[in-house]
């Protein structure tokens, strides 16, 4: 009888430890080359420019756990705001941008 029990808790504690994903919040280097810091601004993630031509600009702003985020992003250089979305997969984050969830650009960051 004791052997299922731990098996029971095995299995319910499993899938726990298989969902365990990489915070978004940190410093990343951007495709351009900038650090941007993400960090918890209310019940979102707000992206800083930390570095760069840019730097101090407020670029975007992501809700979402684990891996997956979504919110807007905004281009530095024209100041234009897309919606947006970005993926955490070990130290690299995917970060996509479009217009009317047609037109996409997408670049890959990495964790500093």
């Amino acid at each position: 009888m004791k052997l299922r029990t731990w098996i029971a808790a095995a299995l319910l504690v499993a899938p726990g430890i298989a969902l365990a994903a990489e915070p978004i919040e940190g410093n990343w280097k951007t495709a351009s080359g900038a650090t941007a810091a993400i960090a918890k601004c209310g019940g979102s993630f707000c992206i800083t420019l930390k570095t760069g031509k840019h730097a101090g600009k407020s670029i975007g702003k992501l809700s979402g756990s684990g891996n997956d985020y979504s919110g807007s992003i905004t281009d530095p250089e024209t100041d234009k705001t897309y919606s947006g979305s970005g993926s955490v997969s070990g130290k690299s984050l995917r970060m996509k941008g479009c217009v009317l969830a047609v037109l996409c650009k997408s670049q890959t960051w990495s964790r500093l």
